[in-house]
């Protein structure tokens, strides 16, 4: 049998994604053999700048889904948040593994039980306008500052007191082994993540039948449905990759609970809704809360973010 070519970014947590997504192929398809084809991306090439600051959109996923365009690879792994949200031509994402843990968490060197016992002034490094905005709408008093690199740079550089606390993903330290770093975790209903956050999306060509029929065996229908609804409040208020948006969906018995934010980048407006329906007609619902947020004004809220 040919080996599958997988394409990732470089990174030890992208290449620990795509080893989970490996281990539940083979689980499928024991005689599968596969091979990890490494993409540098041009957000791993440019560490400096804070991600909102660079133009365009595709920074972790442009040059990995051009070589699965280019045959260079059969199958895509990428963290689902950073896919944008128009869909590549030729292109389509497959399965949707069942996701990990989507909060957001603070890690730091001090005991801390709840964001109250942050001390004024303290600084806060994260890469995300959308933990920024939040932050800063329930805390005004901190200083948040640009945060770039892998798990283990941002880390070390909290150890070197570059930082005061860091916020981050959950899905990422646990996936890395390293949630005894957590100090406090955020209820993701409060504090909204990225929509898609500790989700994987598995890429494939759209006309490459045999690895679709591979690869889907690996989706989770309703982990797909929730996160698709999140993507699709992001595609319907037209943001930019990067700006103070947040979603996030659930099912709560035969229904689907959406909620969602926008916001200034320094918390000062902001706009939050809620919404619940059927949960087999998630996208529907989706498409409200979003009609909704633009009826009250998100996009003005969003514009020049």
């Amino acid at each position: 049998m040919k080996a599958l070519r997988i394409a990732t970014r470089g990174s030890v947590l992208a290449l620990v994604q795509t080893k989970h997504v490996i281990r539940m192929l083979k689980e499928k398809h024991p005689d599968l053999k596969i091979e990890i084809n490494p993409v540098a991306t041009a957000g791993d090439q440019n560490t400096d700048e804070p991600l909102w600051k660079l133009e365009g959109v595709g920074f972790f996923t442009t040059q990995i889904e051009k070589t699965l365009l280019e045959k260079r690879a059969d199958i895509a792994v990428h963290s689902f948040k950073d896919l944008p949200t128009a869909q590549t031509p030729g292109l389509t994402v497959t399965a949707v593994p069942m996701r990990e843990n989507p909060a957001d968490v603070l890690v730091c060197n001090q005991k801390i039980s709840s964001l109250a016992d942050i001390p004024a002034g303290a600084v806060i490094g994260t890469s995300s306008l959308r933990r920024q905005a939040q932050l800063l709408r329930l805390r005004p008093d901190l200083i948040t500052a640009p945060l770039r690199g892998n798990v283990n740079t941002r880390l070390r550089k909290l150890d070197e007191k570059q930082y005061d606390i860091l916020i981050m993903a959950a899905a990422g330290l646990i996936r890395l082994g390293l949630q005894e770093q957590i100090s406090l975790w955020l209820n993701p209903v409060e504090f909204l993540p990225a929509p898609a956050q500790g989700a994987l999306a598995v890429q494939t060509r759209a006309d490459d039948k045999n690895t679709i029929e591979l690869v889907g065996t690996i989706n989770d229908a309703q982990t797909r449905r929730i996160v698709s609804a999140e993507r699709q409040v992001l595609r319907r208020l037209h943001p930019g990759c990067h700006a103070p948006v947040g979603a996030f969906a659930q099912k709560q018995g035969e229904a689907i609970h959406i909620s969602a934010f926008a916001s200034k980048p320094d918390g000062s407006e902001f706009l939050r809704k809620e919404i619940q329906g059927p949960f087999q007609q998630a996208e529907k619902w989706a498409d409200e809360i979003a009609e909704q947020m633009i009826a009250a004004g998100a996009k003005r809220i969003l514009e020049g973010t």
